[in-house]
């Protein structure tokens, strides 16, 4: 039943999200309001589409944070992996469970950290790159699958803004 449900809410989500979707809603509110004289601009007729809008508003809730959620979920799988085999702290996995106090305060902390770098820094952080490319770290030694051979990257501040 997930499996359905899941399979359910990517497809409506990537359907909602086309031109169709917007023109055929659009579509709908135009016969509507077109309406609107033959029922003397009634309640009932208000309520026609009051009521179909909030339907469709409460149940696409649903169905669209189910695979937001999913797709946040896979965004952070792969940020993860791209942390432990890069250069990258790995004291970065796993701030999305953070609350926001604690996430406001690790975003100071890293700007703070960015706009202190100088040349100097610049050079060592080079310097210790070049040397931790030289000599296998315990990571690198701990990998399943084989990795293919990266041209040296510049180190970049992590969380920065641009």
């Amino acid at each position: 039943m997930k499996h359905l449900f899941a399979r359910f809410a990517t497809k409506t989500s990537e359907w909602a999200g086309k031109p169709a979707a917007f023109i055929l809603a659009l579509t709908v509110v135009a016969i509507w309001a077109s309406l609107g004289p033959f029922f003397d601009y009634s309640e009932t007729w208000q309520l026609i589409i009051n009521t179909g809008t909030t339907i469709i508003t409460f149940l696409m809730v649903f169905v669209l944070q189910n695979a937001q959620t999913r797709d946040t979920r896979a965004i952070q799988a792969k940020l993860n992996e791209i942390i432990l085999t890069s250069h990258a702290e790995n004291r970065f996995i796993g701030i999305e469970n953070l609350d926001e106090e604690e996430l406001k305060r690790l975003n100071q902390l890293v700007a703070k950290a960015a706009k202190g770098r100088d040349e100097t820094e610049a050079c060592r952080v080079s310097e210790s790159t070049e040397a931790a490319n030289a000599a296998p770290s315990k990571k690198a030694e701990g990998r399943r699958r084989p990795v293919a051979a990266k041209a040296p990257k510049q180190k970049q501040r992590p969380l920065e803004k641009s």
